[in-house]
């Protein structure tokens, strides 16, 4: 690159940047992030994804730019079952966690099945993939495409990416924090664990009342109309689909996401394969139920950049213990103590000790502005 190539691309870096940190909702923060990089590194079409930070898996909201809802469960199919060529669970792990499909097959992208399957009766000709990882977890994906008779994603590309990786990964962890202002309790749960029964193929054969409840508050997305008149989000299909992956030794993990509802409250999807009696395997059954205060708080907590030792004073705060029993406890003095108290308000936002356990361990919302997912043309 030349010197005036090379300003421009700091500069385009810094302003997608700086607003990506003034959006308020991870859909914000991809169209944002979108609009600008595109002026920095042409593509044609893209999806641009949240995961669960502990499992790794696709969750809610998802932006999706030029391409059609048809293609969900291939894609997932492909990563699941049969593909072996820059797996998202992989790039988690690398060093690097960006690749490019012609790059890592040496130019040679009919040895992806997804490349088979997915992009090309769709005339895309590549993809690079990031993995938005901070602290050693996940917090979103990015797919990036280019139409047949583009040039491959190069080496140049792929740095600039990278460079992106961690701030917005940052971004993203910090939408789990509850909103300072109007926080309310949210009323109790009316609906119990709902229960969907999905084939081999990843079609819906029923569902109780529960889930269809559940469902309704979703955030919208990409989704699969089902023949009892459901649309099942994406990220669901392809949580039956992960359970079935793994029940075949084809995966790993856990088939577990969690997902933040347009009513404010936090639900978890988790999914496993049932067995037939001569021990076959059935369909998988995935519950989505009301989340627990303990699956939700490693969020809240992850989202504040607290270390591990400030966790454990928090912990300690929530059982109500005082300064001198942590310090036992942690072995530790009570001045040290007190300085991560400090810390920990300054990081919380917090005066008090009955405000951070409020914040942090009791159902607190505010409204979300996302709807969950927007699918655009033409950007």
């Amino acid at each position: 690159m030349t010197g005036s190539s090379l300003s421009r691309i700091d500069i385009g870096r810094t302003e997608l940047l700086s607003r990506a940190a003034r959006t308020s909702d991870a859909l914000g923060m991809f169209a944002e992030s979108s609009a600008q990089l595109r002026k920095l590194l042409p593509y044609d079409a893209a999806v641009w994804r949240v995961t669960d930070p502990l499992t790794g898996m696709m969750t809610a909201p998802i932006r999706a730019e030029n391409l059609d809802e048809g293609g969900c469960a291939v894609y997932w199919e492909s990563e699941l079952f049969t593909e072996n060529v820059n797996l998202f669970r992989d790039l988690a792990q690398a060093p690097m966690p960006v690749a490019g499909l012609r790059q890592a097959t040496g130019d040679l992208p009919a040895r992806s099945t997804l490349y088979q399957q997915f992009m090309r009766p769709r005339g895309l000709q590549d993809e690079l993939r990031a993995v938005l990882r901070v602290g050693g977890r996940p917090h979103g994906h990015i797919s990036l495409f280019r139409a047949k008779g583009r040039p491959a994603f190069d080496t140049a590309e792929t740095k600039l990416i990278a460079g992106l990786i961690a701030p917005l990964a940052k971004k993203l962890r910090s939408f789990a924090e509850p909103a300072p202002q109007s926080m309310q309790r949210l009323p109790d749960a009316q609906h119990g664990p709902g229960l969907l029964l999905f084939d081999p193929s990843g079609m819906l054969l029923s569902a109780n009342d529960d889930a269809r409840a559940h469902l309704e508050d979703l955030p919208e997305g990409p989704a699969t109309p089902a023949q009892i008149g459901l649309r099942i989000p994406a990220w669901v299909q392809s949580t039956a689909m992960k359970a079935r992956a793994i029940a075949q030794e084809r995966d790993r993990g856990q088939a577990r996401v969690r997902v933040r509802t347009r009513s404010g409250r936090w639900l978890v999807c988790h999914a496993s394969c049932l067995r037939e009696s001569s021990g076959a395997l059935g369909p998988s059954a995935v519950v989505i139920e009301p989340a627990k205060t303990s699956e939700i708080v490693p969020l809240i907590v992850d989202a504040y950049e607290l270390t591990d030792r400030e966790t454990e004073v928090t912990q300690c705060i929530a059982r109500g213990l005082p300064t001198g029993e942590i310090a036992q406890q942690l072995h530790l003095s009570p001045h040290t103590v007190r300085d991560y108290i400090k810390g920990i308000f300054e990081k919380v936002g917090v005066s008090s000790r009955g405000e951070l356990v409020g914040k942090l361990f009791t159902e607190y919302y505010s409204p979300l502005a996302e709807s969950g997912m927007v699918r655009v043309h033409g950007a």
